[in-house]
């Protein structure tokens, strides 16, 4: 009998595995067709910018990203200042903020209409072309904004491996004459190194897959430019040939993060000695280390949070309105829909690798779970393709037996919207609910067995009760990045449906920055959440009681 439930979770995780790996088949496919005129067209003209625009955004946003959230972990991880408590949570507060709504609000402020612009020219009396001011909506603007909102990933990572350095390590450095600044760059970030490229990674991943940030600053890249193959030259084939390229970058970062993660694990192996005990300085110098930790969260969360509650509050009596509630319904029961289909997901799929542990089962998913690598503009294309193939046989099908036309039964309804969010958001919720399985002891699975349960039954009686925390966790992050996720929903959204992001994307796109303000704050608000929860996590994982 336990052989027989055995086969019946190998097929139940493999066929919906598959299905959640069919858009990166899909993807990859594309790159088998014949080279057609369009993707000639492409590859002579604006190729190689897409290419040189794209490796340039992951590039820089990679580097900011790395200053900033290294320079902060080690300051907060090694020194005794004024704030520091404070701080050491609130330098995660940037997450919260999407890349294009930080993107919105500072071309606001920035631009030649804006506040501080227009403070200038009533100090100087200068008038257009009397000054130079740097042009936000470009390629710098673009990896500023991302690196600003992306450094935490760094952060988090690099803040742990500092942590966990052992005492023992700052004491050898000074008995052989090595000053804190030479410990800091021969030997702290040696041993720091593959986190820190872990969390350069992950911010290099979120820059490829950017498309609201660089679509408002007009850059031309990946995702701008499989919008515009498909939706402007009504290619497919096209654009799903440039995603397929643009996966393959990735690939390369997600196998670079992979093996920093086995190098996390190697070089912090024993190293449970004493952390180093944080170091006391003057009070100059603490206001100092204060003003440069309080910098990032400053540009990346204060002003841009300010500035969205100062245009919602000026605006709230034409912008909260019936269509305001319809967008929160909408985006809530969507992402409500989302989260529990992708736990569900998470949880057959962990407790079916729990039961088999060979390949058939582990591999599926494992590139099942892949999609949180692969952009959201991607991920949709990979879903939209077979969708509207099936969609169309099951048309032609229906009036050839029946006489009546089915319409869009999957790809044009929350189907492949839901579909789409499972793919791309399965990791964060599968690994949520396998590290609360790891938790349970296969003993108590066992002794349930000996009692009569069937694996169905050991799922529902005991593992389910016992999950719980984990189970929630995982629905609250799939709900907000659900929330926040802007290529997919623009484009697999049914007719008329809109969401939030949808309409903070419409709205700053026709320049209401203002009108955009409130459906961007609620957004930036509901997303507070899971950084809260983050951060408590990483507190506990780091023992701060300091």
């Amino acid at each position: 009998m336990l052989t027989g439930w055995r086969d019946i979770w190998r097929w139940a995780v493999l066929l919906p595995a598959l299905l959640l790996a069919l858009p990166l088949l899909v993807i990859f496919a594309s790159l088998l067709q014949p080279e057609t005129e369009i993707w000639q067209h492409l590859r002579q003209t604006v190729l190689a910018d897409y290419v040189l625009n794209s490796l340039l955004l992951a590039g820089g946003t990679g580097l900011g990203a790395l200053l900033l959230g290294t320079g902060s972990a080690w300051l907060i991880s090694q020194y005794q200042f004024v704030g520091r408590r404070l701080l050491q949570w609130m330098l995660l507060l940037p997450l919260a903020m999407p890349a294009y709504i930080i993107a919105y609000t500072y071309t606001g402020l920035l631009d030649f209409a804006g506040p501080l612009q227009s403070y200038i020219r009533e100090l100087t009396g200068w008038r257009y072309g009397d000054y130079w001011f740097p042009e936000i909506r470009s390629l710098g603007g673009a990896i500023i904004m991302l690196s600003l909102v992306l450094y935490p990933y760094v952060y988090m990572l690099a803040r742990t491996a500092f942590s966990e350095q052992s005492a023992s390590l700052f004491e050898a450095s000074r008995t052989l004459g090595l000053t804190p600044r030479q410990h800091f760059w021969r030997v702290a970030l040696t041993l720091a190194r593959p986190a820190i490229l872990t969390g350069t990674a992950l911010a290099m991943m979120e820059a490829f897959a950017d498309y609201g940030t660089v679509q408002y600053f007009g850059v031309t890249t990946f995702t701008t430019g499989i919008f515009r193959t498909w939706f402007g030259m009504g290619s497919q084939a096209g654009a799903a040939q440039l995603a397929a390229l643009l996966t393959g970058f990735v690939l390369v970062l997600l196998l670079l993060e992979q093996w920093s993660r086995r190098k996390i694990r190697y070089y912090h192996q024993g190293q449970r000695s004493q952390p180093v005990s944080l170091r006391t300085v003057s009070l100059s110098r603490q206001m100092l280390l204060l003003l440069l930790c309080c910098l990032p969260v400053l540009f990346g969360f204060v002003v841009p949070a300010l500035q969205l509650s100062s245009w919602a509050l000026s605006n709230y009596q034409v912008t909260f309105n019936q269509q305001f509630i319809t967008l929160v319904w909408n985006s809530f029961s969507l992402a409500a829909l989302a989260a529990v289909v992708a736990v569900l997901l998470a949880l057959l799929f962990a407790y079916g690798k729990r039961l088999r542990r060979d390949v058939l089962v582990q591999a599926p998913v494992r590139v099942a779970a892949l999609g949180y690598a692969v952009p959201g503009t991607v991920i949709a294309i990979g879903v939209m393709i077979p969708l509207a193939y099936l969609d169309g046989r099951i048309d032609a099908l229906a009036e050839h037996w029946f006489g009546v036309r089915t319409g869009l039964i999957f790809s044009g309804t929350l189907f492949a919207l839901v579909l789409a969010y499972s793919v791309r958001f399965l990791a964060v919720s599968l690994h949520s609910v396998e590290a609360g399985l790891q938790r349970i002891k296969p003993s108590m699975d066992n002794a349930a067995r000996s009692l009569g349960f069937s694996p169905l039954g050991v799922l529902k009686k005991v593992h389910v009760p016992l999950l719980r925390s984990s189970v929630l966790t995982a629905l609250l992050l799939v709900f907000v990045d659900v929330l926040k996720e802007l290529p997919a929903t623009l484009i697999l959204r049914p007719f008329n449906f809109n969401t939030l992001a949808v309409r903070t994307y419409e709205l700053a796109s026709d320049e209401r920055l203002a009108d955009a303000a409130l459906p961007a704050l609620a957004i930036v608000l509901v997303s507070l959440l899971p950084v809260m929860l983050l951060a408590r996590s990483v507190k506990a994982v780091n023992g701060e009681a300091s």
